[in-house]
């Protein structure tokens, strides 16, 4: 009888623990604690398709130099975001074609450092918001910019590139073949 209720209890207690361990984290929900900081509402979203929007901020002394560095800022990410989208495509490209030479690795990584610092033509700005901040060292302008940047433009840079390194790459495979037909021959 003892031995049944010592089960019964063990069976209680182990139901118990199981819907414990099933319930929810309420503290995962909690915010964290902290001033939320401020960012327009358009801030971080891609409005048209046409265009893929970058965003920058900065905080200086003057308010040309604030908007400047904003712009700057905004650039920097557009030409990040352009290095990663090139280094997908090339993966997949790579990928698709089973390449796994040294080489064409090397030239991969060359067309990325072409397009990630080629110059973007037909950026248009977007939106900008400059306010007035007072901050413990004096007065500040804080500048937030969207820049708009044509898709089309990315596309055409990235596939003159992806042209060009493919044509460098099959001089190369060429020049490769050849130097191995003369060596053959010298044996001879």
């Amino acid at each position: 009888m003892k031995l049944n209720k010592m089960m019964l209890l063990l069976v209680l207690v182990a139901v118990v623990v199981m819907i414990a361990s099933c319930s929810s984290n309420k503290k995962a929900n909690i915010k964290p604690q902290g001033e939320e900081v401020y960012r327009p509402a358009w801030w971080a979203t891609q409005p048209e398709q046409d265009y893929v929007c970058t965003y920058g901020q900065a905080t200086k002394v003057s308010e040309n130099l604030s908007v400047e560095a904003a712009r700057a800022n905004a650039l920097q990410e557009a030409a990040q975001y352009v290095e990663v989208l090139v280094n997908s495509m090339l993966k997949n490209y790579e990928e698709e074609a089973g390449v796994k030479d040294p080489q064409v690795l090397a030239l991969t990584q060359n067309v990325v450092k072409a397009v990630s610092s080629a110059k973007f033509t037909g950026v248009l700005m977007g939106k900008i918001e400059t306010r007035k901040v007072n901050e413990p060292d004096g007065v500040r302008y804080k500048t937030w910019i969207q820049l708009k940047i044509p898709k089309d433009e990315i596309n055409r840079k990235l596939a003159d590139s992806i042209r060009n390194e493919e044509a460098l790459y099959n001089q190369f495979k060429a020049s490769q073949a050849f130097q191995e037909l003369d060596k053959a021959v010298e044996k001879y």
